[in-house]
C-alpha cells in the first residue's frame, strides 16, 4: 500500500493531439500518447503492448478507453478500462465506468460511474470454507 509505485505510467509521449484539434475515429496507439484535443471514438492500445495515455486539462474523449496506464486531467465520456495504472487528477471527469488494478485520484476528480477493481487471480487472504457435516 505505501511500497513503491512501481507501476506507474512511463514518461515518453510518442504522439500529441494537439489543442484545438478534433479527431473523428478510433485510435489505436503503441508508447504514449498525449491529448490536449477532443476524440470522438475509441482509444485503444494496439494489442498486446503496453501503452500510456496521458489526458491534459482541456482535452476530451468521447468513447471507450482501453490501455495499461492512463492519466485523466481532462474529461472522458465512456468506459475506461486500464490493465495496470489510473491516475484521475484534480481536474478529471469521467462519465462511465472505470476498470483498474492501481487507483490513484485525487481531490476534485469526479467519476459518474462505477469504480471496478481488476484482481487478475485469487488473493492470498482468501480461505476456502468447509461446509458443515450433516452428523
Amino acid at each position: 500500500m505505501f511500497g513503491k509505485k512501481a507501476n506507474k505510467p512511463q514518461n515518453r509521449i510518442d504522439c500529441l493531439i494537439g489543442a484545438g484539434t478534433t479527431i473523428e475515429g478510433n485510435i489505436t496507439f503503441n508508447g504514449g500518447l498525449r491529448v490536449d484535443g477532443r476524440v470522438r471514438g475509441d482509444v485503444h492500445v494496439a494489442d498486446g503492448k503496453p501503452g500510456t495515455l496521458v489526458l491534459s486539462e482541456h482535452a476530451q474523449i468521447e468513447g471507450e478507453v482501453r490501455v495499461s496506464h492512463v492519466v485523466i486531467n481532462g474529461t472522458v465520456v465512456g468506459p475506461v478500462h486500464a490493465a495496470e495504472y489510473v491516475e484521475l487528477q484534480g481536474k478529471a471527469n469521467v462519465t462511465g465506468d472505470v476498470y483498474y488494478k492501481t487507483l490513484e485520484m485525487q481531490l476534485g476528480a469526479v467519476v459518474q460511474g462505477r469504480l471496478v477493481y481488476q484482481n487478475d487471480g485469487k488473493s492470498d487472504k482468501v480461505v476456502q470454507l468447509k461446509p458443515a457435516s450433516a452428523d
